[in-house]
């Protein structure tokens, strides 16, 4: 860090020099409602348009609502206005999140989740727009609507934060580090910190991007300010609960575990114990989100009657709750195979709120963590490791159709992949025999339908999924998943329909290029998407391809990869190796993922000591089939080089 902030920035926008290249903005403009607000406050601008920066990099949304009832490029947060009930996302399908058919099914809970609490009750974090409108005078309403009015509302509770801390109103951005970390609405020292630390990385590395708006928004970068610290300690914050938590320490992270208990009639809660990666490893991480507020999240996960995760992450501040130990096995993904054998990353949101979104603080946060697991455990950073729910198989044909569909199509992939380290990029020419979906995400808006009534539209959005088709126009009915629809009829453009979906990150083998339209093999079939040069949907790459091997018309595909029968040992039941609905048909290629021997947890009792791992000697691959992966057995297929 350096000592001094640079003089340019110290002063706000409207009488420092532009940068090199660039105009005065126009009086109308984004960044000249930054500066405007800034310097009514006395707010550094570089202070306003970081803390904006790491809410919701400078975007509006149109006036919609974050995940959390934020609203506007300051997310200033009103949460009864935006949010109604939700069922938590564990409470919405047939799906057993346990997914082990060795021990009763864990079903899941039916019925709307607990509405949210009255407006006074609420924590401030989820109140702020009711202080905003308070300490600037400027109507709630206009506060959500009107992106200058919230610029104003931001500015003048960073105002308040720094009177009520009896601190000036400094022309130095490093002043305000006590103001920042209060506007994170933290009520933990080690949360309001990492925001506060996040916020001023922005300001030393700037940022410059065109916001949903189509503006451009610049913040120069200023790599010497040196923020005072030690102003957190006046805050009179709690400290986080102390524990075994297993975080980078760039992240504040605190112990709130789930319980592992029994509860009567051999059945038991939440989770299982086990030993990784020592008798198991890990080699997934799944991400979710809650379909929960923080606080209903909290409940559910230390009810020993209910089902776990690893970690929650809160949207408003990127705080992370880890409840479960990384060695033992939580209960999230509604396959057994996938559990045992990864890491569940539970993000505060609502898949189908209109128009929802996440902030950049959590998705910073989960970015960090993912980094940490990822070196921690050795995996690969790509979309065949780093699965969303939706990407995760039925375990047998039954229950293909109950599969979770979050955290689904409003989800930044391209953004969390680089925030990751690992950007979504060309790795092949233009006639490579693999793409990589990656849409701009922003620019990319198809249509949705019921995520609030069901075939109603929904608000218009960045997706980074692309619509499949049986033929190379839209006009063309979408491809079909007899999984999802055993009776051949049409997917839809609902958004938990999975059928005719594939999502930024996902790889697959090119089947045929016809103008502006791609066809990739796809739950056996021909898909095709849009994909035109100028505006393209995905890009060129390369990898492992695989085929059934010759001589061979079909091969089966399964949704776990089980051991053979003769790998079980007495006290051990025989499982099934069932295959799903679907066949890779000779001819046809998907890309490959991963090689892993057979495995079983047997884990169906609470006493954890007659728990065992089997593992046999077939081997499969897992696949990228459709949305979601799958395996083949390697005895089954040959591989090749795209």
């Amino acid at each position: 860090m350096g000592a001094v902030a640079s003089a340019a920035l110290l002063l706000p926008l409207l009488s420092a020099a532009p940068p090199a290249g660039a105009g005065v903005p126009d009086a109308g403009s984004l960044q000249a409602q930054f500066a405007r607000a800034a310097a009514r406050h006395g707010v550094p601008e570089s202070v306003l348009l970081a803390v904006s920066y790491l809410q919701s990099r400078w975007d509006g949304h149109g006036g919609a609502p974050s995940v959390t009832g934020g609203y506007g490029p300051m997310h200033l947060t009103d949460a009864v206005t935006a949010l109604a009930g939700a069922a938590p996302h564990h409470s919405d399908g047939a799906e057993d999140p346990r997914g082990d058919s060795s021990r009763p099914e864990r079903s899941e809970r039916s019925g709307a989740g607990a509405p949210l609490p009255a407006a006074a009750s609420l924590p401030a974090r989820l109140r702020t727009l009711e202080r905003a409108a308070e300490v600037s005078g400027i109507p709630a309403e206009e506060l959500r609507t009107g992106t200058a009015a919230n610029i104003e509302g931001g500015a003048a509770l960073l105002a308040a934060a720094q009177r009520e801390a009896g601190l000036p109103a400094s022309a130095d951005p490093a002043d305000w580090y006590g103001a920042v970390a209060r506007y994170s609405g933290a009520d933990d020292s080690a949360t309001a910190a990492t925001y506060a630390n996040d916020v001023f990385d922005v300001i030393r590395g700037g940022e410059s991007r065109t916001t949903d708006s189509g503006q451009r928004v610049t913040l120069a970068a200023d790599p010497a300010v040196a923020p005072v610290t030690e102003q957190v300690a006046a805050l009179g914050l709690r400290r986080p609960a102390a524990g075994p938590v297993e975080c980078p320490p760039t992240v504040a992270c605190e112990w709130m575990p789930a319980p592992y208990e029994e509860f009567g009639d051999g059945d038991y809660g939440n989770h299982d114990k086990a030993n990784r990666p020592s008798a198991q490893s890990i080699d997934y991480i799944v991400v979710h989100d809650t379909e929960a507020d923080w606080n209903t999240t909290l409940d559910l996960v230390r009810d020993p009657t209910y089902v776990s995760w690893q970690y929650s992450l809160r949207s408003s501040d990127g705080h992370i709750a880890q409840h479960v130990p990384l060695k033992d096995v939580a209960w999230h993904a509604g396959n057994w195979f996938v559990n045992a054998k990864s890491v569940g990353l539970e993000h505060e949101g609502f898949l189908t709120s209109p128009d929802s979104w996440y902030t950049e603080a959590m998705y910073r946060t989960s970015a960090r963590l993912v980094r940490y697991l990822a070196a921690r455990y050795d995996i690969p950073l790509d979309r065949q490791h780093v699965l969303g729910h939706d990407n995760v198989p039925g375990t047998v044909t039954a229950s293909i159709r109950g599969m979770h569909t979050d955290p689904g199509p409003y989800w930044d992939w391209a953004h969390y992949f680089r925030l990751l380290g690992r950007p979504i990029t060309p790795s092949a020419g233009p006639d490579a025999g693999v793409v990589t979906i990656r849409p701009d995400y922003g620019a990319h808006r198809p249509v949705y339908t019921g995520c609030v009534t069901a075939g109603v539209v929904c608000a218009p959005h960045g997706s980074g999924a692309v619509r499949l088709h049986t033929a190379p126009s839209a006009d063309a009915p979408l491809v079909k998943d007899i999984g999802l629809r055993p009776g051949g009829q049409d997917s839809t453009t609902g958004v938990n329909d999975t059928g005719a979906r594939a999502s930024t990150g996902q790889s697959y083998a090119v089947a045929e290029r016809r103008g502006d339209w791609t066809a990739i093999w796809y739950l056996g079939q021909r898909a095709w998407f849009h994909n035109p040069g100028k505006e393209p949907t995905a890009v060129n790459a390369r990898g492992l391809v695989l085929t059934p091997r010759e001589g061979l018309a079909s091969v089966p595909v399964y949704g776990r990869a089980y051991p053979e029968a003769s790998a079980y040992p007495a006290g051990v039941p025989v499982q099934a190796v069932s295959p799903l609905s679907y066949r890779l048909l000779a001819g046809q290629r998907y890309v490959v993922g991963d090689r892993t021997p057979g495995e079983y947890y047997f884990a169906p009792v609470f006493d954890s000591s007659g728990h065992r791992v089997v593992r046999g000697q077939e081997e499969y691959y897992q696949i990228q089939f459709g949305h979601r992966v799958a395996f083949v057995k390697a005895a089954d297929v040959r591989v090749s080089q795209s």
